[in-house]
């Protein structure tokens, strides 16, 4: 799929990666044009899919050439990833910074995490859908997607282990198999309610709420985000 040519013209916790893209513009007007045909890309891939949009499709919502869109991407499925590209910075980086604030406890800096991360893949949700779809082909795109999961799985090991330094939770535990487990259960939990639209999932505070009970069950912090004696 990542061909040359055109046919269809926490934050605690974090729950992203991209094929090889251009170097960004070095102008302005060059950054907000290219800014211009991601966000045209984005409104028709999340409304048409990927399979049946086409670059004119892209170009149109851009009210640009066809010319103008080569200048900046070889392809629609380079436009896909720069898209996916942005939609994984607004996830990797939804909220406040990732250690937990002096008038925050374990608990809260945790729920707010889930919280910020739940919110972020609210609004990207389309996307995540058609990420899913897209590395089912295509093995650029599978890398991609096991970069994006590898990427937030790192950034949360990283608490984990501080949590672990710091008291807060089980020593023994893995920190870097244990971030990845709860960073998958939390995305496919949200894979299911806001992608596929599963019924059965409650409200978002519900959501946020059993992720943060299931992360502090997991990583054995008391209930009142207290160091374990």
């Amino acid at each position: 799929m990542m061909s040359k040519t055109e046919e269809h013209g926490e934050n605690p916790p974090a729950h992203g990666g991209a094929p090889p893209k251009r170097d960004l513009p070095t102008t302005a007007r060059g950054l907000r044009t290219r800014a211009s045909l991601v966000a045209a890309a984005r409104a028709v891939f999340e409304r048409d899919g990927f399979i049946d949009s086409r670059l004119t499709d892209i170009t149109k919502e851009a009210q640009c050439s066809t010319g103008t869109f080569y200048t900046y991407f070889d392809s629609k499925e380079e436009a896909l990833a720069a898209v996916l590209q942005e939609a994984q910075e607004d996830m990797l980086h939804p909220g406040p910074p990732q250690e937990h604030h002096e008038n925050r406890t374990v608990v809260e800096s945790l729920e707010a995490g889930n919280r910020a991360y739940i919110e972020a893949y609210k609004r990207n949700a389309r996307l995540m859908l058609l990420l899913e779809q897209v590395a089912s082909v295509d093995p650029e795109f599978r890398q991609l997607r096991l970069n994006r999961g590898q990427a937030f799985a790192k950034r949360n090991s990283k608490w984990v282990k501080k949590l672990q330094d710091e008291g807060f939770a089980d020593p023994s535990l893995d920190s870097d198999m244990s971030a990845k487990a709860l960073s998958l259960m939390v995305g496919r939990m949200a894979y299911y309610k806001y992608a596929l639209n599963e019924p059965g999932w409650g409200t978002d505070e519900l959501l946020v709420e059993t992720a943060t009970k299931l992360w502090l069950n997991a990583l054995g912090i008391p209930a009142d985000g207290s160091r374990r004696t």
